[in-house]
C-alpha cells in the first residue's frame, strides 16, 4: 500500500523498518574499504559452508570480549543474516508436532519458520506493566511434553526491553529442570542504551544454548547479510551439534568478500558504536516526548535496540490496531507496524523505529497526532481507556 501511494506522488514516512542504513547510519569506512580490498585480492570464490575460518575465530574473540562467552570457532556457523540462523536452529530441533516457546510479543519470523516446519509455536507472556519482562511462572506452565526449546530475544524486538542477569538465570533454571534448549537471539547486543547486557551463554552452566547474532545492526551492514550461530553445549548434545553441522553443510556459504570484510569489522575500531548509541538515545527521547505530548499513547521506555512499542490509549472509528495502522497510512502517509501482528499482547499497540533524523521523527508524530484528532472529531462517543 505504501509503495502504491508513492507511485501516486505521496511522500510516505517509513517508521516500520529496523534498518539503520536507510536513515543515514553508514557502514564504517574501514569496513567498506576492506570489502573492496577483498574483491580486488581475488576473494571471489565460494566460501566453506560453515563460514570463513578466520571470521569464525573473530566471532569467538568478539563473544569473549563483548559478552564473556567462551565458544570454539568450530562451533560457529556463518549464516545469511540472523534469519537463516533462526531457521537452522529450529530445523535442527523441531519435528512435525513439536513445540517451541516464544515470547509474546515476538519477532514474527520465529512463528513463520515453526509453522513451516509443521511444529507448533507456543507463547509465554512478557508483561507491559513490568517493563515487558518475561513472566517466568508462565514459561514453566506453558511447557508440554513436546516442547523442545525456549526462545529469548534480548535486547527485545519489538519492545526494546533488556533482560537482567537474574531474568536470564530464572529462564535457564526452567530450561534445566525440563531439559530444554535455549535459543538466544542477541542481534542488538551492542545497542543497549541503558544498563548493561548479559548474554544467556555467559551464565548458562549445563543448559544447551544456541546463540544467534550478526553484524546487521551494530555495524549497519543490513544489506550485507552476515549473521552467525554458535553452540554452547554441555556433554550429551552431540546430536544437536551434528544436526546443525549437517544443515549448514547442505547449502553454499555467505559471500566470501563480505565475510572477509566482516573480519575487519569485528577486529577494527569500534568508535562508531558509542556515536550510534548516543544518537539513538537522543532520537528515542525525542520520540517518547512527542508521543507523550499527543496525549494518545503510553509507552514503556525502551532500553535497547531502536524500537518503541506504544499503546494506543484512545478508541476512534478503527476497530483494531491493524485498522488503525492501515488508516494512518492511507490518511497521514505514515507507515508503522501493527502490534497484534507481533503477538496477542501486542494488540492495540504499534511499533515504530526511532532511527530517522529528528526532523523526520517530528513530522511523523505531528502527522500521527493530527490523524488521531481528526478521527476522534468524527466519532462522537470516544472514551479514554
Amino acid at each position: 500500500m505504501a509503495r502504491e501511494l508513492e507511485k501516486k506522488g505521496h511522500r510516505v514516512i517509513y517508521m516500520n523498518m529496523g534498518d539503520p542504513a536507510r536513515w543515514g547510519f553508514d557502514v564504517p569506512r574501514h569496513v567498506k574499504e576492506a570489502l573492496c580490498r577483498a574483491v580486488g585480492e581475488g576473494h571471489n570464490y565460494y566460501s566453506p559452508s560453515q563460514g570463513d575460518e578466520e571470521l569464525r575465530k573473530a566471532i569467538a574473540e568478539k563473544e569473549r570480549a563483548w559478552n564473556s562467552v567462551e565458544v570454539s570457532p568450530d562451533d560457529v556457523y556463518i549464516t545469511f543474516g540472523v534469519s537463516e540462523a533462526i531457521f537452522i536452529a529450529l530445523a535442527a530441533l523441531l519435528n512435525p508436532g513439536d513445540e517451541v516457546l516464544l515470547p509474546d510479543p515476538a519477532y514474527p519470523l520465529y512463528v513463520t519458520y515453526a509453522r513451516l516446519l509443521e511444529a507448533k509455536p507456543r507463547f509465554y507472556p512478557c508483561r507491559e506493566e513490568t517493563g515487558w519482562l518475561p513472566d517466568i511462572s508462565r514459561i514453566a506452565r506453558s511447557i508440554g511434553p513436546r516442547t523442545r526449546a525456549i526462545v529469548v530475544i534480548n535486547p527485545n524486538n519489538p519492545t526494546g526491553a533488556v533482560y537482567s542477569e537474574n531474568n536470564l538465570r530464572e529462564i535457564l533454571d526452567v530450561a534445566a529442570e525440563r531439559g530444554l534448549v535455549v535459543i538466544s537471539d542477541e542481534i542488538y547486543d551492542g545497542l543497549v542504551l541503558e544498563g548493561s547486557f548479559t548474554s544467556v551463554a555467559s551464565v548458562a552452566k549445563d543448559v544447551p544454548v544456541i546463540g544467534l547474532n550478526g553484524l546487521s545492526k551494530t555495524f549497519m551492514m543490513t544489506g550485507w547479510r552476515v549473521g552467525y550461530l554458535y553452540l554452547k553445549l554441555p556433554d550429551g548434545y552431540d546430536w544437536l551439534r551434528d544436526a546443525i553441522r549437517r544443515l549448514a553443510l547442505s547449502r553454499l556459504g555467505v559471500a566470501t568478500p563480505v565475510q572477509k570484510a566482516a573480519i575487519t569489522a569485528l577486529r577494527g575500531p569500534l568508535d562508531h558504536l558509542e556515536r550510534f548509541r548516543s544518537e539513538l538515545r537522543k532520537r528515542r527521547d525525542l520520540l517518547l516526548k512527542l508521543l507523550d505530548e499527543t496525549g494518545y499513547f503510553s509507552v514503556v521506555k525502551p532500553r535497547g535496540a531502536f524500537y518503541a512499542f506504544p499503546r494506543i490509549e484512545v478508541r476512534g472509528p478503527w476497530k483494531s490496531d491493524k485498522e488503525f495502522v492501515r488508516e494512518l497510512l492511507l490518511q497521514a502517509k505514515v507507515l508503522v507496524v501493527h502490534g497484534s501482528g507481533l503477538g496477542k499482547r501486542g494488540a492495540w499497540h504499534i511499533r515504530l523505529v526511532y532511527l530517522p533524523p529528528p526532523e523526520v521523527i517530528g513530522e511523523a508524530i505531528t502527522r500521527i497526532g493530527r490523524f488521531v484528532r481528526r478521527c476522534l472529531g468524527r466519532k462522537a462517543a470516544v472514551g479514554r481507556l
